[in-house]
């Protein structure tokens, strides 16, 4: 191409380029758009913060201001405690207490002086001061050999007196990490009396208080470390109270304090028990569910099961009632789903200990499988796929257990064969209420039947009679088939004929005498030709029916 064709053609290009934005400048006028924003006017968002150095300003003085004020009260309220627990030789007994008494006093001067201009710095100072206080009370009677209050009853008193100003106090002032500061110090106090009743009736109290806290304040942390604070210093008593200088050991008496244990889980269930019906459960709620009825389950299964033997069926009859009236409580109330599968679950676990240590063995087998049933149950009440799913597993480890556990596998093994089917049938009875969209817990019992009648009966009939029994297993399935209309149990019938079939064909050439050997092979001959027929009917009337 020529340079004269050529700059032709950039004529052409140029004029087109210019009608063009010509009549786009005539629809702009038409739909008035010359006011909007040119791609020219448009700015993307800066790929990196453009205040970046005021955030780390920001976080220096966060860091500086708040964080260091913190560890620093902290610090040095843990130097004054070492002050105030250090042997003093040559100075009398109420020296270190009476320091320890100035030393609160200034700070409580001084965090009210700095109320208004240090505020943080003032709440950080009241709390020391009142820690500070427990310590020079504590002193005036222990870290002493010639202690200024020597009767104990006194000093527990005083200590008491200032763990409840200590809570009134936080309770006034609106502090979550005071309150919680301040039932530590009064579990202590509890501990250091070492009287049982004393330690249980507070424990009690402060149940009480967090779940009026937890109701007014709405203070959720505050009543997760309640929680967790009541069960372990339940377990520092039982282990034989260090705290009060004893020696490590398990407390063999009395036997009330398992039952302040369920107590406990009352008071602390109750405090959960707020919201609407159907209102979707709070991550809060459900950690303190978790808390409290596993705590209390595990420690009451603990004590008991250490130096409680002989009344744990009671014990464990006792706490499973307990936590599934729980259960039923908060289905009832809140339609709960997690917090009633918590308490159903361990109901059902404590009155699976119960049996097993009332009952003996393999006696107690047959009582934990029949038990199943009654899970099944409550389960299709409270509308619980979790505890159907936890059940099965359970009902399979029980079965496993028995099966190594038992030396001999007797007729308690078809009672699981029974349960199964029993529970398949129920489910299928009550689906609407799970609303079960599979069949796939209904096939897992129904498969648990199908392996566990068939081995059940090869360990408990003669050999020479373990294709007849399972002959006669199959024949049940199909008369079931019939009378409730299901086609699932015809396939546990065509798969139990099938290993039939295997059985006699690999074993019974072999190893059956010939007289049995005969019968077997006759009698299932037999009967697989009748369901032959019986389906060639079944065929033939189905296809007159259509045409």
């Amino acid at each position: 191409m020529d340079s004269s064709s050529e700059h032709e053609v950039n004529n052409q290009l140029i004029t087109y380029l210019k009608n063009l934005e010509a009549r786009i400048s005539r629809v702009e006028e038409k739909l008035n758009l010359e006011n909007l924003p040119s791609e020219n006017n448009f700015e993307l968002p800066p790929l990196m913060p453009q205040n970046i150095s005021e955030r780390a300003d920001s976080l220096e003085t966060q860091i500086g201001q708040f964080w260091f004020a913190k560890v620093g009260i902290v610090i040095l309220a843990i130097g004054i405690i070492f002050l105030m627990t250090f042997p003093y030789q040559n100075l009398p007994s109420f020296f270190p207490s009476l320091i320890g008494y100035v030393l609160v006093g200034f700070l409580f001067w001084l965090s009210n002086y700095w109320k208004s201009s240090l505020q943080f710095i003032s709440q950080y100072i009241f709390g020391g001061a009142l820690l500070l206080l427990f310590f020079s009370t504590l002193r005036l009677h222990f870290f002493s050999s010639n202690p200024t209050v020597e009767n104990p009853t006194l000093e527990l008193l005083m200590l008491i007196a200032v763990s409840i100003f200590h809570i009134s106090f936080s309770f006034k002032r609106k502090s979550i990490y005071l309150m919680a500061f301040g039932i530590s110090l009064i579990s202590i106090t509890a501990l250091i009396g070492d009287f049982y009743w004393l330690i249980f009736f507070i424990l009690v109290l402060i149940s009480g208080w967090s779940v009026y806290l937890k109701r007014i304040l709405d203070w959720n942390s505050f009543y997760t470390y309640a929680i967790l604070l009541v069960y372990i210093t339940h377990f520092v008593w039982f282990i034989g109270n260090p705290v009060a200088g004893n020696k490590i050991a398990l407390q063999s008496s009395p036997l009330i304090n398992i039952y302040f244990l369920l107590l406990y889980c009352l008071i602390y269930a109750y405090g959960n028990l707020s919201g609407n019906r159907n209102e979707k459960e709070s991550v809060n709620s459900i950690l303190n569910t978790l808390l409290n009825s596993f705590l209390c389950f595990f420690l009451l299964l603990i004590i008991a099961l250490s130096k409680f033997s002989s009344t744990v069926a009671l014990s464990e009859l006792i706490a499973s009632s307990v936590f599934l009236l729980l259960s039923i409580m908060f289905y009832e109330r809140q339609k709960s789903k997690y917090s009633t599968f918590f308490y159903a679950i361990l109901g059902y676990t404590a009155l699976s200990v119960a049996i097993v240590n009332n009952f003996p063995k393999p006696e107690y087998f047959v009582w934990l499988s029949w038990q199943s049933l009654v899970v099944v149950a409550t389960a299709l009440w409270f509308r619980s796929k979790i505890i159907i799913v936890a059940n099965f597993i359970m009902y399979l480890m029980i079965f496993f257990s028995y099966l190594v556990l038992e030396e001999k596998i007797g007729a308690i093994a078809l009672g699981f064969g029974i349960v199964a089917l029993i529970s398949a049938r129920i489910l299928n009875w009550q689906k609407h209420r799970l609303d079960l969209t599979t069949d796939a817990m209904r096939l897992s019992y129904l498969g648990s039947a199908f392996i566990i009648f068939p081995y059940a009966l090869y360990h408990i009939v003669p050999k020479d009679y373990v294709g007849l029994s399972w002959t006669i297993v199959a024949i049940g399935y199909y008369v079931m088939s019939i009378i409730l209309k299901n086609k699932k149990y015809r396939w546990l019938a065509l798969l139990t004929f099938l290993l039939t079939v295997v059985y006699i064909l690999f074993v019974g050439t072999t190893n059956l005498d010939p007289s049995y050997r005969i019968i077997s092979f006759m009698f299932l001959g037999i009967v697989l030709l009748a369901i032959s027929i019986l389906y060639a009917k079944r065929k033939k009337g189905s296809e007159l029916i259509n045409n």
